[in-house]
């Protein structure tokens, strides 16, 4: 069975070493590169499906990293690692097409959840599962989302919209799927959809989001304009 292969970018060998042994446990063909340059010669050569990447480093730092996989391989799902409590960061990538963050110090659950999101996203994407469906709750409209909500989403989330106030709908409820990401189109388009819902006199609420992406809600305003919800239950009651 061929292992599945991850590439982690960090310019402190003691964290390399920190994350080759965190990561042995998973089973992972671990490639390591200590700058930004080097990282980017290890993924041409091995293209993993996964990269982790810290986003400050001496030379090319993250940011240009994640541009430059995404670029080359926009499948490739990029975790970026960020200093503790550094959101500004975490939130500009998220806008360059980042899967997910990971604040330092690394806590082993973090690092466990980030890395089941990124598998199992990349396992709906193999499978061409459908990323929206629908289905009733009572009068709201419960809308399942997993996988990656980007630019690609806006036609699904836009086709639930409509099928919700057509029907008649109350609340129209964002289901997401734990693994879900969002990057910075997904976050405008949802943005958007919620503002056209108050003028349309519906009420959308949110269930299920991941803690990462809470944070990242909450500093982009969009927790100030939804409900979010711990469990679909909740939203739907």
């Amino acid at each position: 069975m061929t292992q599945e292969k991850i590439l982690v970018i960090d310019d402190e060998k003691a964290t390399l070493k920190m994350f080759r042994l965190f990561l042995d446990v998973y089973g992972f063909d671990i490639l390591t590169a200590e700058s930004g340059e080097e990282g980017l010669d290890v993924f041409e050569r091995e293209r993993p499906d996964i990269v982790l990447t810290d986003i400050k480093m001496p030379g090319m730092d993250g940011i240009e990293v994640l541009q430059e996989i995404k670029r080359r391989s926009p499948a490739t799902e990029v975790i970026v690692i960020t200093g503790h409590g550094d959101m500004d960061l975490a939130i500009q990538a998220l806008n360059l097409d980042a899967a997910d963050f990971i604040n330092k110090p690394i806590q082993r659950q973090s690092l466990e959840q980030g890395l089941s999101r990124a598998r199992e996203r990349l396992k709906l994407a193999k499978s061409r599962q459908n990323e929206v469906r629908t289905r009733p709750h009572g009068r709201a409209l419960v809308v399942e989302i997993q996988g990656s909500v980007s630019s690609h989403s806006e036609p699904y989330l836009r086709e639930a919209y409509t099928k919700a106030r057509e029907a008649g709908s109350g609340r129209m409820v964002l289901h997401f799927d734990p693994n879900t990401s969002v990057n910075g189109a997904g976050i405008a388009i949802l943005t958007q959809l919620v503002l056209e819902s108050e003028k349309d006199g519906m009420e959308i609420v949110m269930a299920g989001l991941s803690e990462n992406f809470r944070k990242v809600f909450g500093i982009v305003g969009l927790s100030r304009m939804v409900q979010i919800f711990d469990t679909l239950d909740q939203a739907c009651a």
